[in-house]
């Protein structure tokens, strides 16, 4: 059962001034929860859940402490739900810590003003996928434990690290590192050497990446363009160039 604090509590989570404050985050769904409670990295705080689906993840919850578990019916899970669709579990976990990866000798993205929460999610989600560990965003890109940012990365969240920074900063402190800027100018990226480390940088959904950061050093880079559709979503322009450079 639901009480009033308990509601004005997960409601705040929705702020990221709250999230920062707690250091912690929402996630909702069958998949994301059982991935984020087996993840090394974050812990569970709490569970709120439906009977059918603490029925049907007995193993997973039989050893949870009762302040853990709350139990609630469809209507107040729909009460403290941030998704139109009410999923049958929520769950408040504390924000994952990571060990520092050396930057020097990876891929890392760098993604500038990526505002939109969904587009933000599939490239942590699409990252995880060419396993490339760290994202640095801007400091106006969206939160990354936005939840509707967690809910797109369908559990990326707990295994890459997503840090909000000056892109500036990040580039001046590893200027010997190559920088790969997705732009509608550039090398066609299917003729562009794989890559074992270096920066892929993404820039803003309709602005593209902000002029200051394209300096001479910036190797540009073009996914060619077929068709007239004027530009692509950055998720998937972010997917094709991880896709196209990544070396594995």
């Amino acid at each position: 059962m639901l009480v009033k604090s308990q509601v004005k509590y997960i409601q705040s989570l929705g702020q990221k001034k709250f999230r920062d404050e707690e250091g912690s985050f929402i996630a909702e769904g069958v998949k994301i929860i059982n991935e984020l409670l087996f993840a090394s990295n974050t812990s569970l705080i709490r569970l709120f859940a439906t009977e059918n689906w603490i029925e049907n993840n007995q193993a997973v919850t039989k050893d949870l402490p009762p302040d853990e578990l709350i139990l609630l019916k469809e209507s107040e899970l729909q009460r403290i739900s941030f998704l139109q669709t009410t999923n049958q579990v929520l769950g408040i976990f504390k924000k994952p810590v990571f060990k520092s990866a050396d930057i020097e000798k990876t891929i890392t993205l760098l993604l500038d003003e990526i505002q939109d929460p969904g587009n933000l999610g599939t490239i942590i989600r699409t990252a995880d996928w060419f396993n490339i560990k760290k994202i640095f965003c801007s400091k106006d890109s969206a939160d990354a434990f936005n939840p509707k940012v967690v809910q797109s990365t369908m559990g990326s969240i707990a295994r890459v690290e997503v840090v909000h920074a000056d892109l500036q900063t990040i580039l001046d402190n590893h200027s010997d590192m190559p920088v790969y800027a997705a732009t509608l100018q550039g090398e066609n990226i299917f003729e562009t050497k794989k890559i074992s480390k270096g920066f892929i940088l993404i820039g803003n959904e309709s602005k593209g990446i902000k002029r200051e950061l394209l300096t001479p050093s910036v190797h540009q880079i073009t996914i060619p363009k077929l068709g007239d559709a004027e530009s692509l979503n950055a998720a998937v322009a972010a997917g094709i160039v991880m896709s196209a450079l990544a070396s594995g």
